[in-house]
């Protein structure tokens, strides 16, 4: 499985952004998907999970509430909405797929793909 996100860019605080990640390979619908993020200096953290069928999603405190995550796995496609975004928000966001478990706690060795990162970047 190939993963490619894409939907990054630069937004105003309080504004919104359609993160999507497109996977190559039969196996998709198999995967949990997940977003992750990483800010300048930091390490990369957990944003948002759901599992292989859609019907159950996780996410950090951090996002809840503004950002949700869906799939449509007839398009090998998983997507992150994100609304009134916010100045910590500024990241490259990544998407992963693998155990539901490895994605929501950040386990490497449970996450078997990644996709190359999307910069987000909200102003003030």
């Amino acid at each position: 499985v190939q993963l490619q996100a894409s939907g990054g860019g630069l937004v105003q605080a309080g504004g919104s952004l359609r993160l999507s990640c497109a996977a190559s390979g039969r196996t998709f619908s198999s995967y949990a998907m997940g977003w992750f993020r990483q800010a300048p200096g930091k390490e990369r953290e957990f944003v948002a999970a759901i599992n292989w069928s859609g019907g159950s999603t996780y996410y950090s405190d951090s996002v809840k509430g503004r950002f949700t995550i869906s799939r449509d796995n007839a398009k090998n496609t998983v997507y992150l909405q994100m609304n009134s975004l916010r100045p910590e928000d500024t990241a490259v966001y990544y998407c992963a797929a693998g155990s539901i478990g490895s994605i929501r706690f950040g386990i490497e060795n449970g996450i078997h793909y990644w996709g190359k990162g999307t910069q987000v970047t909200v102003s003030s």
